[in-house]
């Protein structure tokens, strides 16, 4: 069984989605997810022009050697574009995988390690009491966890709490930031979720890289009498050994990783047990393959897996994500953001939610598809994400 086709699909069903889809010479078909939020036509130029010649004539269920082609054999190796597009190779070829043995491909990589999937959902709001109105509606549609996320006084805008910034431009907006008013307003704000909603709901943050390592740790600990599942992203992680700083000061979980791109980006994150939880994603790390090896990894050292999963990947992200969650051993927590009709429209798929939990499909593969001709009414559209600075114009991170 050789590969026959490999087209890209570029589409924008509410946000940007790139998505690879890969013919066998007898008819199979598999699809895999290559979006990158901001710089979607990198990876479908680099998939166009560099990795589909490569493909037609070689073997589609040669998964391992595939990735070990396409990653090695480009010499400039890791980096966002080629492990997106790497990624979107693997994952249809496990689709195709999939199909042919006539199972979903959970059974694939071993079986159910567990019933179903605990997701979290985001509460935000630019108030305290939208906020709890938020976590409230969450709760009532059953989620078990839930990241919260609150403006702070004195800045007018916030990432991660303000409405989505749609396409339809490719200049950054630009917000202002103050980590010390942020500082200073997080822990009552937790304080008064907690008495809210009281002990048993899961609580997670997230930073946004924003602070210092030190900054961090203060956070970290003021945080610590409301029992965080998880503080996310606290710093920028290109210094890993920053997060030995976080540690020393106290025991609120960490977790990042939705940057990541191979288990290089987080060895030594792991196995110094700097974090509690990887973030890295099927789309972001190299697919399926790759994404496993980092979980594996992360295993031996009581990291459990936390993957990124907002609409900024396309439903076949979240379809083969959920295989490799039900599947591995130290799972952690899935992060599930509805998508929009539309794009549940283009990528029709038959995972589900209940209860808190999302369930993989049992459909042989992954269990979603993409409708081409719908896909086709829904153009591309400039998009980026946001840019931070400081109250005196300097450059920050989100």
């Amino acid at each position: 069984m050789k590969i026959a086709d490999a087209r890209v699909i570029v589409s924008c069903p509410g946000r940007n989605f790139v998505t690879l889809k890969i013919v066998t010479d007898d008819g199979v078909t598999g699809v895999g997810d290559a979006t990158l939020a901001g710089r979607e036509l990198a990876v479908a130029s680099y998939l166009t022009e560099h990795v589909v010649p490569l493909l037609i004539g070689r073997e589609a269920d040669r998964i391992e050697d595939t990735w070990q082609y396409l990653y090695r054999g480009a010499y400039w190796r890791r980096g966002p574009v080629t492990m997106s597009a790497i990624a979107a190779v693997d994952t249809a070829l496990w689709d195709i995988k999939g199909k042919v043995a006539g199972l979903p491909v959970y059974q694939l990589l071993g079986g159910r390690s567990r019933d179903g999937v605990t997701v979290y959902g985001h509460a935000n709001a630019p108030t305290v009491d939208g906020l709890l109105a938020e976590l409230a509606r969450h709760l009532d549609l059953g989620y078990r966890a839930v990241r919260v996320q609150c403006g702070v006084p004195g800045l007018l805008d916030t990432y991660g709490v303000g409405p989505d910034r749609p396409a339809g431009t490719a200049v950054p907006a630009e917000t202002v930031w103050s980590s010390e008013r942020y500082l200073s307003h997080v822990p009552s704000v937790f304080a008064q979720v907690r008495s809210e909603f009281g002990p048993e709901v899961k609580l997670l943050h997230d930073v946004h890289h924003r602070l210092t390592p030190i900054e961090a740790a203060r956070l970290g600990k003021s945080l610590e009498p409301y029992a965080l599942t998880w503080l996310e992203d606290p710093v920028p992680a290109e210094l890993q050994e920053g997060y030995r700083l976080i540690r020393q000061h106290t025991t609120t979980p960490i977790a990042v990783g939705e940057v990541f791109n191979t288990v290089w980006d987080c060895q030594q994150l792991i196995t110094e047990q700097l974090i509690d939880y990887v973030r890295a994603t099927v789309v972001h790390a190299g697919g399926i393959t790759h994404l496993r090896r980092i979980f594996d990894l992360a295993h031996l050292y009581h990291v459990r897996s936390g993957s990124h999963g907002t609409t900024t990947m396309s439903p076949v992200c979240l379809a083969a994500a959920l295989h490799l969650d039900v599947s591995i051993p130290n799972f952690g927590l899935q992060e599930y953001l509805p998508y929009a009709e539309e794009a549940d429209a283009v990528f029709p798929h038959s995972y589900r939610f209940a209860e808190g939990f999302l369930h993989p499909s049992e459909e042989p593969g992954l269990g979603v598809d993409i409708d081409e001709e719908l896909a086709a009414r829904y153009p591309y559209r400039p998009a980026s994400l946001p840019v931070n600075r400081l109250q005196d114009g300097t450059l920050h991170n989100w």
